[in-house]
């Protein structure tokens, strides 16, 4: 285990749990303009549901000597954020943060493929921590210690709304609206599905022309979200994309440009710092199925697994798509009826495993994920 030895004193006196979701890359980053006309770094998430991570915060006796320990050993953001959140909850009590615990983080959202796993962890060990105070942290103070543990978070804390967030600074620079556009999008996972260092990434230069291209951008988001109009919110994630090829290029970017184009996405989005990526999709097309159908065969032609298919909603959340849209009406067993105990909630592809249940392709797979402690 990593540890980290805190200061000494009573603290928590309950075992706190706290949950995170993750996201599916950015439709949107880039650098902005904040409200004193200071260029930013900014970004806007794709939310999606399902994966995410569990922490569960053991706090250790109350004045007694110790150290604060994470499992898995090298969740070290998660370890600093924890630390950061008890000295957070102790100080309105009157308390010195406790000297010991034991935080445990679970979870399936694949490590460096730009899904924002840090960020989860992050925010699953403050809430974490914050539930053995008996507290519930506001949305602000969680960005503020995520920022302080990680350099830079995904705006997980927040909720799915789609908002502009400037992640080196943990504060919010535009409310866009209520929620994204509705689409349908078709994951994948291009490079094979191998992880990014992202602090291996060089770090992004911008000059005049970046922050107008990126306002541009933010104000034809502004418009897609207003107008619910799905078409514009591709094309915003497309040039998005595009721009991000300068600082990290990906190798397969112009085939999932061209398969969108031949399938009739809407557009395509990847995330900036990883290999996850998408293809969106109006779920008001009459031949939505069809179109679904077209694009996971064209991307298993050219080798690149297929993750998970999900819509966004009109509200901000996210839920799976139907078998009839992604196999046809032939392929949805309907003769078996259901018992008492089965389950009407549809099945839906793990995160970042192909249609079969594979990791990766090739005979390469996606890194293992947080596993579910059995002995302690």
């Amino acid at each position: 285990m990593t540890a980290y030895g805190g200061p000494g004193g009573g603290g928590a006196g309950r075992i706190g749990v706290g949950f995170a979701a993750c996201h599916h890359g950015e439709i949107l980053q880039g650098v902005f303009l904040d409200e004193n006309d200071r260029p930013c770094a900014g970004l806007v998430t794709l939310p999606m549901q399902g994966p995410g991570t569990r922490a569960e915060f053991t706090p250790g006796p109350g004045n007694s000597p110790g150290q604060l320990t994470v499992f898995p050993a090298d969740r070290t953001k998660a370890l600093r954020a924890a630390a950061l959140a008890i000295e957070e909850c102790a100080a309105p009590r009157g308390r010195a943060p406790c000297r010991g615990g034991e935080l445990t983080l679970s979870g399936d959202v694949p490590l460096g493929l730009g899904m924002g796993s840090s960020s989860s962890d992050v925010i699953a060990a403050i809430r974490a921590v914050a539930d053995a105070y008996g507290l519930r942290l506001p949305p602000a103070t969680i960005a503020r210690l995520a920022v302080r543990a990680e350099r830079a978070s995904d705006p997980l804390m927040l909720g799915g709304g789609p908002l502009l967030f400037a992640q080196r600074e943990g504060r919010v620079l535009e409310v866009l609206g209520d929620a994204l556009p509705p689409a349908v999008v078709v994951g994948c996972a291009l490079g094979g599905g191998s992880p990014v260092d992202t602090l291996s990434l060089p770090a992004p230069r911008h000059d005049h022309e970046d922050v107008r291209a990126y306002e541009r951008l933010r104000s034809l988001l502004r418009r897609a979200v207003a107008d619910a109009d799905t078409a514009l919110l591709g094309h915003v994630s497309t040039e998005s994309a595009r721009r991000a090829q300068r600082l990290r290029e990906q190798r397969e970017f112009g085939l999932l440009d061209r398969i969108a184009g031949r399938v009739g996405a809407v557009g395509l989005q990847i995330a900036h710092s990883g290999n996850v990526a998408g293809l969106l999709f109006d779920p008001a097309a009459p031949d939505l199925g069809h179109r679904l159908r077209r694009c996971v065969r064209a991307l298993r032609t050219c080798g690149i697994p297929v993750t998970r298919t999900f819509a966004t909603g009109t509200t901000g959340t996210t839920g799976t798509i139907s078998e009839e849209h992604l196999h046809g009406r032939a392929h949805v067993r309907r003769d078996r009826p259901a018992r008492s105990d089965t389950s009407r909630r549809r099945a839906h592809l793990p995160a970042l495993r192909d249609d079969e249940g594979r990791l990766g392709h090739g005979g390469g797979t996606a890194p293992a994920r947080h596993r579910h402690r059995t002995t302690r």
